[in-house]
């Protein structure tokens, strides 16, 4: 599991469109995922101990960020293959045991991921109503262990920022996780 940490916001970028299946059984695009105000892409996966020190963090921000007009969803673009915790149906289980409040979306063919430039799990890509690249951070101050529970919420607060103003926060701590599992 190589540590990887996350680029700086290239602010302004545009969010890929994606159509992918999710673990509810249905196909989801970006314009379906939309939030009114921001919305939140978000790459992680099963396996990775850098999501597992966040996931009860990212689902908490998640349904608070709801009440803002923000939308969230989160996508695995892992190679299962090596890591069976990532399978599909392994989602699905861990998306219904933790009652995630946004869609979870697998990305077989890794194209999304690829097209994203996202580099390991967590990632995190916050973008405007204008679906504008706005917060590319961490959620807080968590590694493999999560951090203390009243650590500053870096990631619910610039998604706050860019609801309310269309633009993210100036200085940003990069996420950092498990290296995503492309394909030989």
């Amino acid at each position: 599991m190589a540590l990887m940490k996350t680029p700086v916001c290239e602010f302004g970028l545009p969010a890929a469109d994606f159509d992918l299946p999710g673990v509810d059984g249905r196909r989801w695009t970006l314009r379906e995922c939309r939030g009114e105000r921001a919305t939140l892409v978000m790459f992680i996966c099963n396996h990775c101990p850098y999501v597992q020190a966040i996931q009860d963090r990212l689902v908490r921000d998640a349904r608070e960020l709801l009440v803002h007009g923000v939308k969230c969803v989160a996508i695995m673009s892992n190679d299962p293959t090596d890591y069976p915790e990532d399978s599909f149906a392994n989602m699905r289980e861990v998306a219904l045991r933790l009652q995630y409040p946004f869609p979870y979306l697998y990305d077989e063919s890794q194209a999304i991921a690829n097209t994203y430039g996202a580099v390991c799990t967590p990632d995190f890509f916050g973008y405007n109503a204008d679906l504008k690249l706005q917060y590319r951070g961490r959620i807080d101050a968590s590694g493999r262990d999560p951090a203390p529970a009243n650590a500053r919420r870096d990631l619910y607060e610039a998604m706050l920022l860019i609801a309310r103003t269309g633009k993210g926060p100036e200085d940003q701590i990069q996420s950092m996780g498990c290296s995503i599992k492309w394909r030989e």
